[in-house]
């Protein structure tokens, strides 16, 4: 990103639908061709067996655009000059399929949480604070709808870029995020809002 360069964050909503096909389609996995076919659908699914694994790039993205334009799917768009260059998955947690149904990740007071469950910036853009406008993006969505906690799911001893989807630790522990919960291999984070 260039000095001249204006950074600009928007909420994931309808009339995004192409910017955000546009991105998975083109730059979010230019250097992770293995999860290209994801199109952060991965949360809006409540098993990940041999069906998820069975799934296409063409039916994620068929079935997340058709939550997008319901208004089903929710998170922030990272925009340089124009063109869209980042993306974080965040919702109020009751509206991310995958967390009401893993045993180890139940809370009590989930009506009361939004939850940060993926980053995706595009590879020339990375280490330029571009995650972390996007997670302040999202802190702010969620006290706007009046959560009372935001949540995330930062992986422990990971070993390559790709695994620190959920976003890197230190992206939380530096926004003030603290731990809620130890979990195997992974941590519930949190912080009031």
């Amino acid at each position: 990103m260039q000095p001249s360069e204006e950074l600009v964050i928007r909420p994931l909503s309808a009339d995004l639908l192409e910017d955000y096909l546009s991105f998975f389609d083109h730059d979010a996995f230019c250097d992770n061709p293995d999860w290209a076919a994801c199109y952060c659908y991965f949360f809006h699914v409540t098993r990940h067996d041999a069906a998820w694994e069975a799934r296409t790039g063409e039916q994620n993205r068929a079935a997340i655009s058709a939550l997008i334009a319901g208004g089903r799917a929710h998170g922030y768009l990272a925009y340089v000059a124009g063109k869209p260059v980042g993306w974080c998955h965040a919702a109020p947690r009751i509206e991310i399929p995958y967390l009401q149904v893993v045993p180890e990740l139940h809370v009590e007071d989930g009506q009361r949480v939004g939850a940060i469950v993926c980053f995706v910036i595009a590879a020339p853009f990375r280490r330029q604070g571009i995650a972390r406008s996007l997670l302040d993006a999202a802190c702010e969505g969620f006290r706007q709808q009046r959560l009372a906690f935001a949540e995330a799911y930062p992986r422990l001893d990971t070993h390559a870029e790709d695994e620190n989807y959920p976003g890197p630790l230190a992206l939380y522990s530096d926004a003030g995020f603290e731990t809620f919960r130890q979990l195997e291999g992974a941590l519930i984070v949190r912080k009031p809002l």
